[in-house]
């Protein structure tokens, strides 16, 4: 392992005011060129391997670390993070700021960004409609402001911003379809698990050969044609052209739970394709952390394994993600947390190396919180935030006043990351 280069903290911040097992959103919420920090908690008394998490409590706060508002109450007995929270920060009615949406008390919630208060309340269109929220350009307009509801497993529910319903669709979803304008229309299309929905909820085409459902999807030019490809990671990891033709399959996983693309080695062309295998699956009862294991890998544009993690420790729950612009490398990063067995969140290179390695354990978000074009890295837990850099430096922002625009990764927050390259 290469020697890690240390991470310097920017920011140590006091969250407990937020409660416990929260997930942190990012977002400008009051235009000021920063970003804020939105604490979502999850209800609990559920199995949320079968139904889904709403919003207990929304705490949001700034980078100075003062609680700028809260909606709702702090559980002691909050729900895991073994699932989606309902919840994501995006500009939804188009006038240019930040509102927070979730799911509370079985009602679709727009809160004003900047101060909490219900902009909008709608009713959902199912009982189990809040497994995650999906923003997506199904209309035609100049954003994303259309709306796709789902419950765990089985049925999508696409809306309107004013909660009009345009279809429905029943089938195997996956843990988070991602929308895409693949053919240039002006309108999304819907990588609704292994089916792909037309913008108005038809199916185009079906890769429904793949067994369970699909973990994470993304979508990139990996072999580097100046066209799109399909990346898509479950009991295998797959990727397709954008009309359904299967380029290459990856079998050797067990699980391929997370996948991540990215440039993370210079000496190979195109992108690479960074994974999770969950090799052995832990036993809830007795903490899956401590029963399972998992291993990070790395396979090149056709899909040929470069390296897998021989993993001596204990851990089933990593989860892996692309950190780009961390620094002026040139190339990205393998981020990875919630590894269990002692192993602290970490980036690491296109050759394996733990490069980077950050000195608190805990769960993370990451997002240029300043608009200088850096990378911040968040590792927070119960009780704290902590913001690290890859230099030191300050959190003003490089142009105060001027409201940071939502990128589609942040309004698409999941467990279950996929993402565009």
């Amino acid at each position: 392992m290469a020697d890690s280069a240390r991470p310097h903290l920017l920011l140590k911040m006091d969250v407990s005011a937020a409660g416990v097992r929260n997930k942190l959103l990012l977002g400008d919420l009051d235009g000021d060129g920063r970003m804020e920090l939105v604490l979502v908690q999850g209800n609990g008394g559920i199995d949320d391997r079968y139904v889904p998490h709403q919003v207990q409590c929304v705490t949001a706060y700034g980078l100075d670390g003062c609680q700028l508002w809260q909606k709702g109450i702090p559980d002691p007995d909050a729900g895991s993070s073994g699932s989606d929270f309902p919840a994501q920060i995006a500009d939804i009615d188009g006038d240019g700021r930040n509102e927070v949406l979730c799911v509370m008390e079985g009602r679709f919630l727009v809160l004003d960004g900047r101060t909490g208060e219900e902009k909008q309340a709608f009713d959902l269109p199912g009982e189990y409609a809040h497994d995650c929220i999906i923003l997506a350009n199904l209309s035609g307009g100049e954003q994303a402001t259309d709306i796709i509801l789902k419950d765990r497993y089985h049925t999508l529910w696409a809306l309107d911003r004013y909660f009009n319903l345009l279809w429905t669709y029943e089938g195997n979803p996956g843990h988070f379809p991602w929308v895409h304008d693949f053919d240039g229309d002006g309108r999304d299309e819907v990588m609704a698990g292994y089916d792909m929905l037309d913008h108005d909820g038809t199916l185009r085409w079906s890769c429904r050969d793949l067994e369970d459902h699909a973990d994470c999807i993304w979508v990139g030019d990996v072999s580097v044609t100046g066209g799109k490809q399909i990346v898509i990671g479950g009991s295998v990891t797959v990727m397709y052209d954008p009309d359904g033709a299967e380029l290459w399959r990856y079998s050797g996983s067990v699980e391929s739970q997370h996948i991540a693309l990215g440039k993370f080695r210079s000496d190979l062309p195109g992108l690479q394709v960074a994974g999770l295998d969950r090799i052995i699956r832990g036993d809830k009862d007795n903490n899956f952390s401590e029963s399972g294991k998992d291993a990070l890998f790395l396979l090149d544009r056709d899909g040929r394994e470069l390296w897998k993690e021989e993993r001596t420790t204990s851990g089933w729950l990593t989860i892996v993600e692309t950190v780009r612009h961390w620094d002026d490398s040139g190339l990205d990063y393998i981020f990875a947390y919630r590894r269990g067995g002692g192993i602290h969140p970490a980036l690491y290179n296109g050759h394996m190396e733990e490069t980077v390695t950050f000195p608190i354990d805990g769960m993370a978000a990451y997002a240029d919180l300043t608009g200088a074009g850096s990378t911040h890295i968040l590792i927070y837990t119960d009780v704290e935030v902590h913001v690290y850099g890859s230099r030191p430096g300050t959190l003003d922002a490089a142009r105060p006043g001027e409201a940071l625009a939502q990128p589609k990764r942040l309004y698409s927050s999941t467990l279950y990351p996929g993402g565009e390259y």
